[in-house]
């Protein structure tokens, strides 16, 4: 019976994919199949849709780019049709909008014929630089090409002329007061894409624009949705073309999560009344006079509670001890309401941050306990090598207007206009993982088209709104795969010390998830609290496994009786399977203690982690003979200390004894010296059967892949293994046969890594003649085959004319030169009996073989 197959979501990135079913009903390949390995799809996404950034890193097109992208392609297609009206392309914060910008302009000019003039259009300078340098750096245009204007005059002068690419303001449609704008350009293949500027779009820059452009072509990219009066847009640009919200973006993995807490609640505005135009003027930093004479005397009231002095304090408290203690130490936004308040925070974080430090330099003297030195004295190295800084916009007469306030701007500007001796700004710093800048104080600048993945905490103190709240909080749900002391970033927060999220719900049904969703995509933090109920089921499953690991914690001496792990462990590694299900209880666990944190310190929960972390430990110090140093350290940090929160005092800790440590168990194993016999000798007197088996079996497979890398002919043994470790797994081999078998896998494997030897070959010479020889050799044709790769690989590595220049398979001339020596010399030294297809086929997987390596950057090839 054939399966019904469903296109979800293989044609329409709006379909909710349900991913337990197809899990389930085991279509996850079957839709793998059908989309994206049809031909036409495959070499669709080959051709378009895999670009190099920098030539170093390559950047693919994920599911809803793939699909928005050509549907914007096909609507393209009829742009006469539509009138020039190509659409909105709705793609969520953090989901790769300038990257599909990248995809669909190079498509056009790959696959149509025409002589197209791509503009692209934004409303912000940080938006502009971020876009042309994914253009640039995909080699979209050129470093030396002129494709930004500097001023509005240039700009006229460029759409007049026929480039393939600009990249402009919006702004820079301006002119004269009370004169026409004058027509740039009566062409229909003019493309303008503008992206993330509603507010302008049906202003009079944007009838400016189309005034110079009446016959262009207009594609609307965006973050957002478009709601209310933002619904003009539609009339500019048409119907949604594409639609991919922030609640699939979390469900696909494009973005992470992202959850909210409202902190310090005794400060917090509670006037949920508050006039939304207060927070429509603090959009702008660079307040005009009229508008900050607004701002300072009609709310008057509110500046004054948003500013207090104690308040600021309280916050800044609360941000020194929060900071340091979060489970996933990615770096941090601080937004406040104005400028002043920005530098403000900034002075009163330093102090207080300096102050922690130095009370940790006591509590580290007056510390008995090895393990709390140890933690405090990390805590304390991360804080001193934390670096802080003030973004903020520059304007005339800035000094002046700061000193005023009694706040200093001038080293703040030259921070922020310096270079560091590579020759990065200090936005470049910013988005480096490695650098120790890692929280910035802005008000407005970096909350809307700045990217900086390793982003995971926003601290908020601005009143905001709809769009502009939905871009700042998408500053935190980028994707990371860079890992801080261990920890993986798995979400982003959002610290409310303004009380913003009171009308979230709204901004989040309207941006976010759409009217009929009732899930949010942001939560509030509270719902990370699943770890109690992670715990239970971690904690079951060990006993269904018959492994008492809640009665040691109950009699108190987890800790105490490590040798009891030994026997856990022994019972959890009897299969594979087993040994898996229990990683992933424990990978849960530990997430969302990591996530919980700082919250969670005062739970006491700690010890139950730990435990589950070291028997992770244990089974992984065997079988993966995995650095269990970082482990040791997370779990010395959790053991050492319960933090408990004081709200009237602020913070203190309460720590409690713990000295332990995890004993590397693997064995330091020599597969030149193994005695089988003695093996199992040993096998029959050990007390955990289990750990002995899979200490092997792990270093047969750790020793195979490492042979397997010198001579790639070696996939018998692989495949052999395999049949051998499935046999067990199925419960088809007791445990002593199973033993047996895999000793005598271990003296098979011995015999095979000394064959070089014994053929008097190296390992690399080895590999050729096992490439070259065939089934039926005389003892004098095995000869001449063994020549045959010694001749072949000093031609190919030592003898001049150099055939293996430095990247030789990237070029047809070189890949041809290569393939002739190959065959000129296997021609003089492969023995006669082999015909004409032997000969070829030789040639081939030689050839075939230099080319992996040569890509991969392994061995001899390069």
């Amino acid at each position: 019976m054939t399966r019904p197959r469903s296109s979800n979501g293989l044609d329409d990135e709006k379909e909710k994919l349900d991913h337990p079913a197809i899990a389930a009903q085991g279509l996850s390949v079957e839709r793998v199949v059908l989309g994206l390995l049809t031909p036409e799809r495959l070499l669709d996404y080959v051709e378009n849709f895999c670009v190099f950034y920098r030539e170093t890193q390559k950047v693919i097109a994920q599911n809803h780019q793939f699909i928005g992208v050509n549907n914007a392609f096909e609507q393209f297609r009829r742009r006469r049709e539509l009138g020039g009206r190509l659409g909105v392309f709705w793609h969520t914060q953090g989901s790769g909008k300038s990257f599909s910008m990248v995809f669909y302009t190079r498509k056009i000019f790959r696959k149509l014929t025409g002589n197209f003039t791509f503009v692209v259009v934004t409303d912000r300078d940080d938006l502009d630089g971020q876009i042309y340098r994914n253009f640039l750096h995909t080699g979209v245009v050129a470093p030396k090409d002129d494709v930004r204007p500097k001023g509005s005059a240039q700009l006229r002068e460029m759409l007049g002329k026929n480039k393939r690419v600009v990249f402009t303001l919006i702004q820079k449609f301006r002119f004269e007061k009370g004169k026409d704008y004058p027509l740039l350009s009566d062409r229909d293949d003019i493309v303008v894409i503008v992206d993330e500027a509603h507010r302008t779009q049906y202003a009079g820059l944007a009838e400016n624009m189309r005034a110079g452009l009446p016959n262009a072509n207009f594609l609307a990219f965006t973050g957002t949705p478009l709601l209310g009066q933002e619904r003009k847009t539609n009339a500019w640009f048409g119907d949604y073309v594409s639609e991919y919200n922030f609640q699939q973006s979390v469900e696909d993995g494009a973005t992470v999560p992202l959850f909210y807490e409202k902190r310090v609640p005794e400060v917090l505005i509670q006037n949920d009344d508050l006039s939304e135009e207060f927070a429509a003027i603090l959009e702008d930093e660079n307040l005009d006079g009229e508008a900050q004479e607004k701002l300072e005397k009609r709310f008057a009231q509110e500046m004054e509670v948003v500013k207090r002095e104690d308040r600021l304090d309280t916050i800044a408290r609360d941000i020194v001890y929060h900071f340091p203690r979060r489970g996933y130490l990615g770096k941090g936004i601080v937004i406040s309401v104005d400028k002043f308040t920005a530098v403000t925070m900034f002075d009163k974080v330093q102090a207080l941050w300096k102050a922690e430090i130095k009370a940790l330099n006591g509590r580290i003297t007056a510390t008995t306990n090895d393990v709390e030195r140890q933690r405090l004295k990390q805590l304390k190295a991360w804080m001193s090598a934390v670096q802080m800084a003030v973004i903020v916009s520059e304007e005339a007469g800035e000094e002046e207007k700061f000193a005023k306030k009694s706040l200093d701007i001038k080293p703040h500007r030259l921070r922020m206009n310096a270079l560091d001796e590579h020759g990065h700004d200090i936005e470049f710093n910013f988005k480096d993982p490695e650098h120790p800048l890692q929280l910035v104080f802005v008000c407005a600048m970096w909350l809307t088209g700045f990217d900086a993945p390793t982003v995971s905490t926003l601290y908020l103190d601005k009143p905001m709104q709809g769009h502009t709240l939905m871009q700042t909080i998408a500053r935190a749900n980028r994707v990371s795969g860079h890992e801080i002391l261990g920890v993986a970033k798995r979400h982003g927060e959002i610290v409310d010390y303004y009380n913003v999220f009171r009308r979230m719900k709204k901004a989040l049904k309207d941006y976010a998830a759409g009217p009929e969703d009732d899930e949010l995509p942001v939560r509030d933090k509270s719902h990370l609290f699943t770890l109690d109920e992670a715990i239970e089921q971690g904690l079951a499953y060990c006993q269904a496994q018959g492994v008492p690991l809640h009665e040691a914690l109950e009699r108190g001496d987890v800790f105490t009786k490590l040798g009891q792990f030994n026997a856990f462990a022994d019972t959890l590694l009897a299969s594979d399977e087993q040994r898996k299900s229990f990683n992933v209880y424990e990978n849960t666990i530990s997430s969302l203690y990591e996530a919980c944190k700082p919250e969670v310190l005062g739970r006491k929960l700690g010890r139950v982690v730990s435990a589950f972390q070291y028997l992770r430990g244990v089974m992984d110090s065997i079988v993966e003979q995995a650095d269990i140093e970082s482990a040791v350290q997370r779990i010395e940090a959790l053991l050492d200390a319960s933090v408990v929160v004081d709200n009237a005092e602020a913070f203190s800790a309460k720590e409690f004894e713990a000295q332990y440590k995890i004993v590397q168990r693997g064995k330091p194993w020599n597969l030149s010296t193994v005695n089988v016999e003695k093996l199992r000798e040993e096998f029959k007197q050990a007390p955990f059967k289990n750990i002995q088996i899979a200490d092997l079996q792990a270093f047969l497979q750790r020793k195979l892949a490492e042979m397997l890398a010198q001579n790639s002919t070696r996939t018998d043994f692989i495949q052999r293994l395999q049949k051998v470790i499935d046999a067990y797994n199925s419960g088809a081999t007791s445990t002593e046969n199973y033993y047996d078998e895999l000793t005598a896998y271990a003296q098979e494997l011995k015999e095979e890594a000394e064959r070089h030897i014994r053929e008097g070959l190296t390992e690399d010479e080895l590999e050729l003649f096992d490439l070259l020889k065939k089934e039926t050799l005389t003892q004098d044709e095995t000869q001449r085959v063994k020549l045959a790769a010694k001749h072949l690989l000093k031609r190919l590595v030592e003898e001049q004319p150099k055939v293996l220049i430095q990247n030789w398979h990237q070029s047809a001339q070189t890949q041809k030169q290569v393939r002739a020596e190959i065959e000129r010399v296997l021609d003089a030294d492969l023995p006669e009996s082999y015909d004409r297809t032997t000969f070829k086929q030789k040639c081939d997987n030689v050839y075939d073989l230099a080319v992996e390596y040569a890509i991969r950057g392994k061995k001899w090839a390069v």
